[in-house]
């Protein structure tokens, strides 16, 4: 397609999570595709350093002599009308990656033509926020930059080693069921994650050592890339050992926590652990690389793309008061939260009951009248 200048918006662009390595790799796809990426959040970190070190430009102020992009790729609400305010003719696709975070809450406004859910719990969402019409509403699923995870061996018929890829878990919390589960059946355990002290830059270059791999979402999509087996866990739960008879199912949930529906104990992960089946975890990494790749996932963005601006181009001149309504309606639905930084939510709601019990009533009506 005509190589576009794209505008991603997101929450920060600090921590290597789930948000900011999606705007990574597909920011790096699109760029070798031949389109101009350009990253924009108010809080800068590693992987802002890590995608200009690529070439990808990133702001952190939607500067008066930057030009308009040709479209808006938004993540998070607060961002995304920066955008939208900035680049008054410029048309948006808002991204929801969260069915229950506060800075994945959907806002409504005229340009932004579609709204993106990455997993059936964020397109209920969706489908739930007022305003929001159906045909604008699409889904993308996750994906994985299968460059950067290569495939390992095969498996071994008796599992050996495991790693816990999550940033919650610890041993204040669900590590220590784990441990007793693989000590159990001679299985060495190495945990990976900000709660325990050991976050993992490039998990690509280490979780082809490993035959398990205990984690959740974008953590689980990369386990099973390798061709690890996975178990989906954290710290809220546990769920299942993802075999080919459930990876649809809960591919459709983004192997999130709507998957994590029992607690997590030593006799419960053992459970798991005893259903592995080499051959059946093969086969997972088998559809898993076909079918949620990042290059079939840019393949999808592209299409939409064209389909907004196709459609942005018949729209005509833009309804300016429309939108200065949608941006009103929409400071007015965070400003409580901001002003509870300087009083406590419950003063806001004080002071609300006391200026409606003191603000004239209308007269009623005569009797008669």
């Amino acid at each position: 397609m005509t190589p576009l200048t794209i505008l991603f918006t997101n929450n920060t662009l600090a921590l290597r999570a789930g948000t900011e390595l999606y705007i990574r790799d597909l920011a790096l796809e699109l760029r070798a595709r031949g389109h101009q990426p350009i990253a924009f959040s108010t809080i800068l970190g590693g992987v802002a350093a890590e995608l200009c070190a690529a070439g990808v430009e990133v702001v952190d102020r939607l500067d008066r002599a930057m030009p308009a992009p040709d479209l808006i790729h938004a993540h998070h609400h607060i961002e995304t009308m920066m955008a939208l305010l900035r680049f008054p003719d410029t048309p948006a696709i808002a991204v929801c990656h969260g069915a229950a975070q506060w800075e994945e809450t959907p806002i409504v406004f005229p340009r932004i033509l579609r709204h993106v859910a990455v997993d059936d719990a964020c397109l209920a969402r969706l489908r739930e926020m007022p305003g929001l019409p159906g045909p604008s509403l699409r889904q993308i699923f996750n994906f994985v930059d299968m460059a950067r995870f290569p495939p390992r061996p095969p498996l071994p018929a008796v599992p050996a080693r495991a790693a816990v890829l999550n940033n919650e878990i610890a041993s204040s919390n669900v590590l220590p069921a784990l441990r007793e589960a693989c000590e159990r059946r001679g299985i060495a355990l190495d945990v990976f994650g900000a709660a325990a002290g050991r976050p993992l830059d490039d998990p690509g270059r280490v979780l082809g050592d490993y035959d398990i791999v205990f984690g959740k979402a974008r953590c689980a999509l990369e386990g099973m890339a390798v061709g690890a087996a996975v178990i989906l866990c954290a710290a809220s739960g546990l769920g299942p050992l993802v075999t080919t008879n459930e990876v649809d199912r809960l591919r459709r949930l983004n192997f999130g926590f709507r998957t994590l529906d029992r607690p997590v104990t030593t006799e419960a992960i053992g459970e798991e652990l005893d259903r592995l089946d080499a051959a059946d975890a093969a086969r997972v990494s088998e559809r898993i690389r076909t079918e949620a790749s990042l290059t079939g996932a840019a393949d999808q963005w592209e299409a939409l793309y064209a389909e907004v601006l196709s459609e942005d181009a018949r729209r005509g001149d833009q309804d300016r008061l429309a939108e200065g309504l949608a941006a009103s309606d929409y400071i007015r639905g965070i400003s409580d939260i901001f002003k509870a930084g300087f009083a406590t939510y419950s003063e806001v709601i004080r002071l609300r009951a006391e200026l409606a019990t003191a603000r004239p009533r209308p007269a009623s009506p005569a009797a008669g009248e």
